[in-house]
């Protein structure tokens, strides 16, 4: 199951990951990088939505941030440099069987799971409240697949889950424009069940985790398989897919043009090569 030992949930660095009243707490805390994933939080992330599901006692899953942010994406002033960005192009260039690590972790996690969304929750970020099965927002959430920005394509969050969730025509603007939307557009368009207030967040999400988690737990699981059976699309398929083109992408121009302007804070000059 994993290409490397197991991070134990107490040796986590970048994640919180605690289990109150059958909910696995997960909470992304990495705040003076506005949560932002590098490799080992990659890893944790993984390795925390397995530990989940390997616990009998967890019936629901809860995933958030650290204030002020629910993720913003990949860490790019981190991992496209020196060997973490050598070693990233050089795994993407060899095409996978399967999506992200972390991803195939968290869709495969037989739990239910809810994203309570606090923040930023953009490119990767967004990914993650993507594979949440329900999302709640705070007034303060904002939304944004940004990989078209970068010169890139969206994981299998963006392909496969977003089509499903706010139909296909509203998922391609957001996709094709990587325009970035506030929490009241995310529920007009049923990205998002419910807006709270930003201080009630955390009770309202561990308030339905909790109303989950009081229903049988086969029985939850069993439901969870259900709704990802009668799903369109096959995961692992299309995850071989996002990954080889990644691969290639990774390579371009306009990948390196986006992340320079994004480090550089000035427009991107794209030239489609």
């Amino acid at each position: 199951m994993y290409a490397r030992a197991p991070i134990p949930t107490s040796e986590f660095e970048c994640l919180r990951y605690e289990v109150r009243d059958h909910v696995a707490v997960i909470t992304i805390n990495r705040p003076e990088r506005r949560n932002a994933l590098n490799r080992r939080a990659y890893d944790e992330v993984e390795c925390a939505f397995r530990a989940a599901a390997a616990d009998a006692d967890v019936r629901c899953v809860v995933i958030t941030g650290a204030d002020p942010a629910f993720c913003s994406g990949e860490d790019v002033k981190e991992m496209m440099t020196g060997q973490q960005h050598d070693a990233s192009v050089a795994s993407l260039t060899r095409i996978r069987p399967e999506p992200t690590p972390a991803a195939v972790a968290a869709l495969e996690c037989d739990r239910p799971v809810i994203a309570a969304v606090n923040g930023s929750a953009v490119g990767w970020g967004m990914e993650l409240s993507l594979f949440a099965d329900i999302r709640i927002a705070s007034e303060q959430a904002k939304f944004g697949e940004l990989f078209i920005k970068r010169g890139l394509i969206s994981d299998v969050g963006g392909l496969w889950r977003l089509p499903a969730i706010v139909g296909p025509a509203k998922a391609a603007e957001l996709l094709f424009t990587g325009d970035i939307i506030d929490a009241q557009e995310a529920f007009r368009i049923g990205l998002v069940t419910e807006v709270t207030a930003h201080g009630d967040l955390m009770e309202r999400a561990m308030a339905m985790a909790g109303r989950i988690a009081v229903n049988p737990p086969l029985a939850l699981r069993y439901m969870k398989e259900g709704l990802r059976r009668t799903a369109n699309g096959d995961l692992r398929e299309i995850g071989s897919w996002v990954s080889g083109t990644l691969g290639r992408l990774f390579q371009t121009e306009d990948h390196r043009e986006g992340v320079a302007s994004f480090i550089e804070k000035r427009a991107p000059v794209f030239k489609g090569r």
